[in-house]
């Protein structure tokens, strides 16, 4: 055989992902507030793109216009069923679009027409829940769905008018430069930016001598006058220095008190006969000291986080209706998109060069992708909703209990998509309902067999029922993971006792030898 170089042709296939394709498969990952700060993006980027206002006619004036893909029209796309209680008879809207699988195959080669729709003229404009019942609090008001979530411009945000939180290392610097002089100062500051966000020290007072070159008789003088601030017990190094802190501030830190504070492993295994031994007290005044111990803060400084709690914005709103069950995306917080096509024809006219043509043409499809991207997004969030909806009816009717075993397998064969689709979809979405306001990976449950050969309960709907067993438990007969075995199986659950442990753990609730320990611990201190 003949050893050199050579030149062959070879022919293969292979799947290429385009940029279109990619943004679109990123797009329905995200949540309704990711979508519009990924829109302010494109809007900098492309100035074709323009954000629609409420009183600029889209399609006449501007061009397309996509409220993040078919404003409320596409968050009607429910379904209709009669309003028995047996099931849903219901489909989805004549028009059904194209799934996103299929948008994905045809990727960029999709075309760039335009979705010259006038959705002022919609019939769906002023019909939604996101347009119904705005009272003058700009609150929202839906059957059996959330009120005062998604208001309008003229709701008043009673958040904004929060200032800036004062943290607690300011909190503390405040005091200290109030209270202390050179050198102690310079020692304090040091010592307080070693206070963790619970308030405690969390540094050694030996290398803060060794590092700032002052005696360790002035850092424990700094320490001590740092634990005299506000809040009582912020500058201890153990909980146990926390609590008696606490204590002397209540004036309340006597020998049987610090006794007590200095044996609260001993509190914490319920050993109440023990500790009543080594403080010399009885029943009665253990209670009282057990009592004054629950009313301290085991972690003073996390009342001056400056984190602050936000609350979750549903994604999509499920409501009963006399029709069946009305499904829409929350329009309040999807912005509406604009292609400027009046700018477009300014700029072609001028620009000369192919160069700027081209940039010019890609701005276009680029635009013209994004609001397609946008609308097939909204069309497969709204119907993979309406999946979930169908599957688990019974939740939305009666509560967790009804909660049915469901897999993404399940719902992407019935909308006659792929799973990663339907993991994508159902990642960051929160879907309100009359029992609350759920993300929609919660609706997909493992299932337990039933005990009597029926149909398969959801593992949520177990978890509930041994939240309520146990929490009517009788304080002289603490339930045993054996006995909750016993009394889930005569429910007609078929399940074994390291699940029921499991799940426990799961829900926060201790074995039956710690909650027979804190039941014992509360009667003593009610």
């Amino acid at each position: 055989m003949k050893m050199g170089p050579r030149l062959d042709l070879r022919q293969s296939q292979s799947l290429v992902m385009t940029p279109q394709l990619q943004q679109a498969i990123r797009l329905l990952a995200l949540s309704n507030l990711e979508i519009e700060s990924f829109i302010a993006e494109e809007l900098d980027k492309n100035p074709l793109l323009e954000m629609a206002r409420d009183e600029q006619a889209p399609a006449s004036d501007a061009g397309d216009v996509a409220s993040e893909g078919l404003g409320e029209s596409a968050a009607r796309d429910g379904f209709e069923g009669n309003d028995s209680h047996d099931g849903i008879d219901g489909e989805l809207a004549p028009a059904e679009p194209q799934s996103a699988d299929r948008l994905f195959e045809q990727g960029a080669e999709a075309g760039d027409a335009p979705l010259d729709v006038d959705y002022d003229s919609e019939t769906f404009m002023h019909d939604s829940n996101a347009d119904m019942g705005r009272g003058q609090d700009g609150g929202l008001s839906m059957e059996g769905g959330v009120s005062g979530v998604g208001g309008g411009d003229e709701g008043v945000d009673f958040d904004s008018f929060a200032g800036a939180s004062l943290s607690l290392h300011d909190h503390l610097l405040l005091q200290a430069g109030q209270c202390l002089n050179e050198p102690m100062l310079s020692v304090a500051r040091g010592l307080i930016d070693q206070i963790d966000e619970s308030g405690y020290f969390t540094g050694s007072v030996l290398e803060m001598s060794q590092r700032m070159n002052v005696p360790g008789v002035l850092v424990e003088q700094a320490l001590a006058a740092v634990q005299g601030f506000d809040p009582a017990g912020v500058g201890a190094r153990s909980l146990a220095e926390c609590i008696a802190i606490q204590a002397r501030e209540a004036d309340r830190y006597d020998p049987a008190m610090a006794r007590l504070i200095d044996n609260l492993d001993l509190l914490a295994e319920g050993k109440l006969g023990q500790l009543k031994r080594i403080c010399g007290v009885d029943d009665e005044d253990l209670g009282d000291m057990v009592r004054e111990l629950r009313g301290y803060d085991p972690k003073p400084g996390l009342r001056f986080s400056a984190e602050r709690t936000e609350a979750i914005t549903p994604d999509i709103f499920v409501a009963k209706t006399k029709q069946g069950w009305a499904i829409e995306l929350n329009s309040a917080s999807l912005p509406r998109v604009l292609v400027n096509r009046s700018y477009y024809a300014e700029l072609s006219r001028d620009a000369q060069d192919k160069t700027s043509k081209a940039w010019l043409s890609d701005c276009l499809t680029s635009a013209n992708w994004l609001i397609k991207a946008l609308d097939q997004r909204a069309r497969t969030i709204v119907k993979v909703a309406t999946e979930i909806v169908k599957q688990q009816e019974g939740f939305f009717l009666k509560g967790v209990e009804q909660l049915r075993p469901l897999t993404l397998r399940t719902v992407a064969e019935a909308v006659e998509m792929h799973e990663s689709t339907i993991s994508r979809v159902t990642s960051n979405k929160y879907l309100s309902c009359a029992h609350g306001i759920y993300e929609l990976k919660y609706f997909f449950t493992s299932g337990i067999a039933s005990a009597d050969g029926g149909e398969a309960v959801s593992a949520e709907t177990v978890k509930s029922h041994i939240r309520a067993l146990i929490a009517a438990e009788d304080a002289k007969s603490i339930l045993s993971d054996d006995t909750l075995v016993d009394l889930l199986h005569a429910k007609g659950f078929d399940i074994a006792r390291r699940t029921v442990a499991k799940y426990r753990e799961s829900l926060g609730l201790g074995s039956s030898v710690q909650r027979r320990r804190q039941k014992a611990i509360g009667g003593k201190s009610g």
